[in-house]
Formats: structure tokens, C-alpha cells, sequence
């Protein structure tokens, strides 16, 4: 009887609350003043803050068929884009640059490097643009936080965030397709980045240019369809982009880093050197076909992809000690050649 009459003073006590509480005053979120608009400043370091700085110097890259990203370099017009994004174009095709306050410019490509994935573009009858602050890629962190802008699947001017989820980290441009010429020594970030937004920057928290966002991994890419973000793009270090998209900008040529051997993967891990470049700086170096590269520099080697894209990092003439297996050391200077384009 104690057990039930508890609970029948309960359910009595809880109606009688319920009555009284229909029976008080209304009230309306729809009937509340809204709140005083934001006018402060937006706070330093903030993506909002980066968004402000950086969007104005990307546009739209448009070919016919396709479209990517890019960012502005010089206030006469000049865009860095991807290679992929304008190759269609090259044989004479219609370029146009869609900038972010709507209004739009002809283009023509200065000079594009397919083995970097990077081309220079000119916007025809402008001035006064924004111009995109270059950083420095060597100072990145894993796990340090990033911003990526561009235009993914035609939405102009899209902002999203992320962190750098790993570095050097050899890709080739044209996915597992791709051939060794196109292998990149990318920055991985896990900010979404999604088909048009090649060519397009990715940021510091400073707003400055720390990559070219080139590729995406997508699992379930096929040739009917495009895949989307699974939180894997890679991007192309602007220490690397930055030395290419000036020699383009200037001569409309690039020249490529090099180390004067053909390789392959060795199966104890590591980079096999298969064939020397009679003259090249691995034959000076003492390099012979058979060694098998372990380390370039401070950075351990476990495939001919991450050879090539360690030397890809690299600007011709720097000297770079080589470990090879057994634990020999080589002093390699590297060298240089034209690209050449196909």
C-alpha cells in the first residue's frame, strides 16, 4: 500500500504541475528580437579571418569540359593552376578565369610542367588583383591546421579546414595510372577536397600559400563516375611549386631536379637503382646499377616513388648524402634538365 500510494502521489503531483504550467505565460522564439549583428573584426587566426585574406585571390579555372581552381600571383593576372586543369587546353583550346567578385577574364596558358602537375595561366585585360601570399611548405607540421579553397564540383569559392595529416608523401598525379615522370613529394591533409578544387590553394593559419591541392584518393573512383572526399588529398609543396610556376612565368619552360637514374622497387625494401644516366650526377657520384637506395639525406626510402619524389623536393645543385644497402654513403650534387612535354 506504501509502494502504491507513492506513486499515485507522484503521477498526482506531476499532472497537478503540468496543469499549472499550461496555464502560465507563453512564449515565442518567433516573437523575440533577433540578436545584434556581428560588426567586430574577424578574430586573428580564425578560418573566418583566413577566408576573408584568401578568397579573393582564387578563381575558377573553365575549359571546355571541366573546370578547376587556381590563385592569383601577380595583379596583372597571373594564376597558378594545376597541369591537369589546362592540358586540354593546350592545343589552342578556350581557357577562362572566373574571379570571386563574378567577374570574368579570357586566359592563356604561359607555360605548364606535366611532371610537376603545375601551369602558369594569364588573364587577358586586367589589374589591380588581389594577389595570393606564398609561405614556406618546409615549416609544416603533422597535424598542424590548414585551410583548402577552391571550387569543387563547379561551387565557386568553396572554404574548407582540416589539419596536414602526413608529409612527403609520394603520390603520382594521375592516380595509381600514372606513370613515375608524375610522382609528387605531397603534403597529405584530411580538409575535404573534392573534384575542381585542383589547382587551388591550400593555407597556413596565416593565409599564406603552403601547397597546390592536386589529388585525391577515392577508393571507389570509376570511369563513369567521379569520386568524392574520403578525408585524403594530397597537395603540392609550394617550396616545390613556387620554384616551377616562376621559371614558367618567366620563359614558359621548367626545368626539373634530377638525379640521372632509372629505378625500381627492391623486394627488402628500398629503391633499386636499375639504370645510370651516362654523365649524370648519380654516375659522378660513384652510382652503379644494382645499389640499392635506402636513405636520401635524413629520409628513409622504402620505394622508387619516394626516391624520385625526395629529388623532386630538392632544387638542381643541392648536395644530398645518399645511404645505400650495407650501409655505404654517397655525396650526390644534384643536377637538372628541361621537362619535356609530350
Amino acid at each position: 500500500m506504501l509502494a502504491v500510494g507513492g506513486v499515485a502521489g507522484g503521477v498526482g503531483g506531476y499532472l497537478g504541475y503540468q496543469a499549472a504550467d499550461r496555464s502560465g505565460p507563453v512564449t515565442n522564439a518567433l516573437n523575440t528580437a533577433p540578436p545584434a549583428q556581428q560588426t567586430g573584426n574577424a578574430p586573428e587566426g580564425s578560418i573566418e579571418q583566413v577566408a576573408q585574406k584568401v578568397l579573393p585571390t582564387v578563381v575558377q579555372v573553365q575549359v571546355q569540359g571541366g573546370a578547376g581552381s587556381g590563385f592569383v600571383i601577380s595583379s596583372d593576372g597571373l594564376v597558378v593552376t594545376n597541369n591537369h586543369v589546362v592540358e586540354s587546353a593546350a592545343s589552342g583550346g578556350a581557357i577562362k578565369v572566373q574571379f570571386q567578385d563574378g567577374r570574368s577574364a579570357s586566359a592563356k596558358i604561359v607555360g605548364r610542367d606535366p611532371s610537376s602537375d603545375v601551369a602558369v595561366v594569364k588573364a587577358d585585360g586586367v589589374s589591380g588583383l588581389a594577389t595570393a601570399e606564398l609561405g614556406n611548405s618546409g615549416d609544416l607540421k603533422i597535424g598542424q591546421q590548414v585551410v583548402a579553397v577552391g571550387s569543387p564540383f563547379d561551387l565557386n569559392g568553396t572554404v574548407t579546414s582540416g589539419i596536414v595529416s602526413s608529409l612527403n608523401r609520394p603520390v603520382r598525379a594521375g592516380g595509381e595510372g600514372g606513370s613515375q615522370a608524375t610522382v609528387l613529394n605531397a603534403i597529405q591533409t584530411d580538409a575535404a577536397i573534392n573534384p575542381g578544387n585542383s589547382g587551388g590553394p591550400l593555407v597556413n593559419m596565416k593565409g599564406q600559400v603552403v601547397g597546390i591541392n592536386s589529388a585525391i584518393y577515392s577508393p571507389n573512383t570509376t570511369q563513369s563516375a567521379q569520386g568524392g572526399s574520403v578525408g585524403i588529398g594530397f597537395a603540392i609543396p609550394i617550396d616545390q611549386a613556387r620554384r616551377t610556376a616562376k621559371e614558367l612565368s618567366e620563359t614558359g619552360k621548367a626545368t626539373q631536379t634530377v638525379l640521372g637514374i632509372q629505378v625500381t622497387d627492391d623486394r627488402d625494401g628500398g629503391a633499386q637503382v636499375r639504370e645510370v644516366t651516362p654523365g649524370g650526377a648519380a654516375e659522378q657520384a660513384g652510382l652503379k646499377a644494382g645499389d640499392v637506395i635506402t636513405k636520401f639525406g635524413d629520409r628513409a626510402i622504402d620505394s622508387s616513388d619516394a626516391v624520385v619524389a625526395a629529388v623532386r623536393s630538392r632544387a638542381p645543385g643541392e648536395k644530398v648524402q645518399l645511404t645505400l644497402s650495407g650501409g655505404r654513403t654517397v655525396e650526390v650534387t644534384l643536377g637538372s634538365q628541361p621537362v619535356e612535354i609530350r
